[in-house]
């Protein structure tokens, strides 16, 4: 008992010793890592910016920054807010609302008035709508005067008489707003009250206005639809629609699977031929086909499946046309058939739907009539609308939604984004007017199928919106977008004032909601960056706070173990050509209806916070992409080098220890995975405390947009297909070619050495095969025999031998391997 309960406590003893050991020897290859990291990065980016420092500005400032904003009126508990708009700061506004008027009196000679109201408060001032020859109009229009603004201390709404010449008056109401009550949510909304109309000289007169005035935040539920002092100079009910604050939701998608089996009794017009018979099926703009059957009779058969896109409320029918191939540039069409998507069944699952048979018709010329052919050709088809799928509009690797399409299969949330967008700093001017520099500036930000857009603040390079929103989160591994744009549809359309009729482009901002410590309020001024055929430019900053906050934590936690796409992706997974395709579908029909929404949200603000150019071809992206991939694997580069150090014991001290490392490994082999997770542990909470406390954010160094030479942005912004003269063509195709000549060279190398293994036992090379095959013989005998300690700790002493006992020559095992065959010579 005594002997069991000593070699119990020995292999405590040990274990911990080894495990302090093991940490020692792990932070030295940790530190050496980082050293050899440091040092590639730096090389690098020391050759790019030596090769562009001639041409390039002094760098600007593109970091992220931490605010102290005054957030909902400074009512702080703890690290949470306590008011309903509390992630942006309070805005004081002045609201007026104008209900209706009786009684007026008429102005015309028919006695009759054509009323409207002018609100005035200093030199601000709007006019509701006029009624023609309405002696009881009724308005109830909304105006809002920024408190910041106020430069007088009486309100005055005036009636007056719409005329040809000069507009008469009828009536005012004058109020002084030290007497203007002061209202905040969620108190109920100020009542309107009817007021009698004065004259200019304060008598009364005929006619009443019913009016309600009161201070408030933007948190008033009148705000959104309100006329603001700001856009005085907008006019026109279109242009001012334009400007306000708007929630859009993304069509439903789905995909539509066309399983297209067989068709029967088809009737070409030449039967002395065998048809050449195939399939084409039209979902709107979406156009697809089938491959030519292999059968070539009447009865074809195909079971080929076609996919598209749909979005609810389905508006266009699947068109299916069977058609031969009777010449190269000439087809005949067999027959066709309109199927409408809303009474197509809907799969939830990988269970298979009924096959259907759809009849076909032909029509006929006869005597200048087209007739139908009674005889009808069928078609074996199986279609239904796909709701285990999530229908991809954006990239998969910044994505705001993984959801399937169908809502029973949701789960539920795990918790609410809220996002308050507060305002804009050193905005550019984006277009002229009146011979200056002007912004119009507004936010669109996306997260799941809820798109917003905040009002446009007029002619402002330091825009203040402060408007917050929410969403539900029902995964972590998301992301949300927030883009800024100027507004060029005001004052009479785009043409005119130089945006070309689109909505220009200032910069956007990604936030992983996994990156946030969730019920931590995150303000921060993102710098805004937007890559021009010139370099990369920065357009402002924008100051936002983000709050995630977690409904269950178990749930989130459980999350991080299923699937990242809905179980269909797996159980019946699409091709990558197939994803690239249905995602530009999907990315044309979101823009599409979004574009039809009132007002618009246009296709160029749609496709840029999708990011639909980022399949482009892009030398920047390319260089980018690389150096992510060295980053990546310099961690192994450099543990390879410290090991080879080892090897030749440069530092004889820690090889050494090493030797001591290794022998403790070879006889207690079981306390390996032990320590080494617990080392794993230990370094995760070490690092702790070094935490990003920041998001992420656009990084120009990363993209290697501070460092692109001006011909491949030139080539980055290019159309497809290319606009660009021949001889640039031909000089960046020849770039590509000695590119792609460098790639050739190392897959074949690649090739090569694959090869060589399976030549070892193809007996290509007879004698070589021999050798290996003796040399296994005796290895398995020797291995068979000998303790496998034994046999590690031999390797190891060996590999880790002086270097007085090395040569330079190449080992014999690596001369046998580059002796053996490879298929090159096979090559032409």
């Amino acid at each position: 008992m005594r002997d069991a309960i000593f070699e119990y406590f020995f292999v405590i003893f040990i274990y911990f010793y080894f495990s302090a050991f093991l940490a020692f020897l792990n932070t030295l290859i940790l530190l050496q890592w980082c050293s050899c990291f440091r040092s590639s990065v730096l090389k690098w980016s020391n050759v790019f910016l030596e090769a562009n420092m001639m041409q390039r500005p002094p760098p600007e400032d593109f970091s992220l920054k931490e605010t102290r904003p005054h957030l909902g009126g400074g009512k702080l508990t703890g690290d949470k807010l306590t008011s309903t708009y509390d992630l942006v700061e309070q805005m004081q506004y002045l609201y007026v609302r104008v209900v209706k008027a009786k009684e007026l009196p008429g102005k015309d000679l028919t006695g009759s008035c054509d009323p409207y109201v002018e609100v005035k408060l200093g030199n601000y001032k709007g006019t509701t709508r006029h009624f023609e020859k309405k002696s009881n109009p009724e308005w109830n229009q909304v105006f809002a005067f920024s408190k910041d603004r106020i430069q007088a201390s009486f309100l005055e709404a005036t009636v007056k008489d719409k005329d040809v010449v000069k507009d008469d008056l009828i009536g005012r109401v004058v109020f002084d707003l030290n007497e203007v009550p002061k209202r905040v949510p969620p108190d109920s909304p100020l009542a309107p009250q009817w007021y009698r109309l004065e004259g200019t000289k304060g008598e009364k007169v005929r006619g009443e206005l019913m009016l309600a005035v009161w201070f408030g935040t933007q948190a008033d539920e009148a705000f959104p639809e309100a006329w603001h002092s700001d856009a005085a100079t907008v006019s026109g009910t279109d242009a001012l629609a334009n400007i306000r604050s708007k929630v859009y939701l993304s069509p439903k998608l789905w995909y539509l699977r066309v399983n297209v089996i067989e068709a029967q009794d088809l009737i070409p017009s030449d039967k002395g031929r065998y048809p050449e018979v195939y399939v084409k099926a039209i979902v709107g703009n979406q156009a697809l086909r089938t491959r030519v059957s292999q059968s070539r009779t009447i009865n074809p058969m195909w079971n080929e499946d076609l996919m598209f896109v749909a979005a609810e409320p389905f508006e266009e029918p699947l068109i299916l046309s069977v058609e031969d191939r009777v010449a190269p540039n000439k087809d005949e069409v067999l027959g066709r058939c309109a199927i409408p998507l809303q009474h197509l069944d809907k799969r939830f699952d990988h269970r298979p739907v009924n096959s259907r048979w759809f009849n076909l018709e032909k029509h006929i010329m006869v005597d200048g009539e087209k007739k139908e052919i009674k005889f009808a050709s069928r078609i074996h088809m199986r279609i239904c609308l796909e709701g285990g799928y999530h229908v991809l509009d954006e990239s998969t690797h910044y994505s705001s939604d993984l959801r399937p399409t169908a809502k029973q299969l949701w789960k539920p949330n795990i918790g609410v984004l809220e996002l308050g967008i507060l305002n804009a700093t050193g905005l550019m001017p984006m277009k002229n007017k009146d011979g200056r520099g002007t912004t119009d500036a507004y936010c669109v930000a996306k997260y799941g199928q809820k798109w917003i857009r905040t009002r446009t603040i007029i002619d402002s390079f330091t825009p203040r919106w402060n408007e917050q929103y929410t969403w539900e989160v029902f995964d972590p591994c998301t992301v949300i977008t927030v883009g800024v744009f100027d507004n060029c549809h005001l004052h009479g359309g785009g043409e005119k004032n130089g945006g070309g009729g689109k909505d220009s482009r200032i910069g956007k901002v990604r936030i992983r909601l996994s990156t946030l410590e969730t019920d931590r309020v995150y303000t921060h001024s993102y710098p805004l960056l937007v890559l021009h055929p010139n370099g990369v430019k920065k357009m402002g900053e924008i100051h936002l706070a983000v709050r995630f906050t977690c409904s269950s934590l178990l749930n989130m936690m459980y999350m991080y173990s299923v699937p990242l796409l809905p179980k269909m992706h797996y159980i019946h997974p699409l091709t990558v050509s197939q994803l690239d395709n249905l995602r530009h579908q999907a990315t044309q029909i979101v823009s599409m209806r979004l574009t039809r929404a009132e007002p618009p949200l246009r296709k160029e603000v749609v496709e840029y916070m999708l990011d639909v150019g980022s399949h482009m071809w892009s030398m920047r992206r390319s260089k980018a992409n690389f150096f992510r991939i060295m980053g990546v694997l310099s961690g192994l580069i450099a543990v390879g080098k410290w090991f080879e150090q080892i090897c030749n014991w440069k530092n004889p001290i820690t090889t050494v220890l090493i030797h001591l490392l290794f022998i403790i490994l070879v006889v207690y082999p079981e306390l390996i995975l032990p320590t080494v997770f617990l080392y794993l542990f230990l370094i995760g909470v070490w690092y702790y405390r070094w935490r990003p406390r920041h998001p992420p954010h656009m990084d120009t160094r990363l993209s290697h947009a501070d460092s692109a030479h001006p011909d491949e942005l030139d080539e980055e912004f290019d159309t497809f297909p290319t606009s660009r003269p021949s001889d640039i063509v031909r000089m960046r195709y020849d770039r590509l070619r000695s590119i792609a000549g460098r790639i050739q060279t190392v897959v074949g190398d690649l090739a090569t050495q694959g090869e060589r293994l399976q030549s070892l036992l193809s007996w290509r090379d007879p004698r070589a095969t021999a050798l290996f095959v003796l040399f296994c013989l005796i290895a398995a005998v020797v291995l068979y025999v000998t303790p496998f300690q034994v046999v590690a700790l031999l390797v190891g002493i060996y590999v880790l031998r002086h270097p007085r006992f090395r040569y330079r020559l190449p080992s014999v095992p690596l001369n046998f391997f580059r002796r053996l065959p490879a298929r090159t010579d096979c090559m032409l």
